[in-house]
């Protein structure tokens, strides 16, 4: 069984999909871009897009119960692999350790000519 999870303070889902599935033990946060979720701007420079798309995705693991000590796997997409180091010392100071499982990708495009877009695997508490 799959329970939606749906957070006022992360921007609503652009599409058709959830912000996150709860299913069994899991939390599946949809890719989160980095989105102001009350003006819906996304903010300038790769450091305060990071932190917002972070922050997107602590939100979405709030509303289903979870804490980002929860996560158990990230996928990052960047828009230049350029910004691979920046990224990774924000990410740091989001998650300790032992730090989830993670991949990260530089992708041709993302929505909104985003710089950066995280999506999370959690458990439930």
């Amino acid at each position: 069984m799959k329970k939606l999870i749906n957070s006022a303070k992360a921007p609503a889902a652009a599409g058709p999909y959830s912000q996150a599935i709860a299913a069994d033990r899991f939390v599946f946060v949809s890719g989160q871009l980095p989105v102001d979720p009350a003006t819906g701007s996304i903010p300038e420079g790769i450091e305060a897009q990071a932190n917002a798309s972070l922050s997107n995705v602590k939100a979405v693991l709030e509303a289903a119960g979870c804490t980002l000590n929860d996560v158990v796997k990230t996928t990052v997409f960047l828009s230049d692999m350029g910004n691979f180091s920046v990224v990774n010392e924000i990410y740091a100071g989001y998650f300790g350790e032992p730090f989830p499982a993670r991949s990260c990708f530089q992708v041709a495009k993302l929505p909104k000519d985003a710089l950066v877009e995280v999506e999370a695997i959690a458990v439930l508490p």
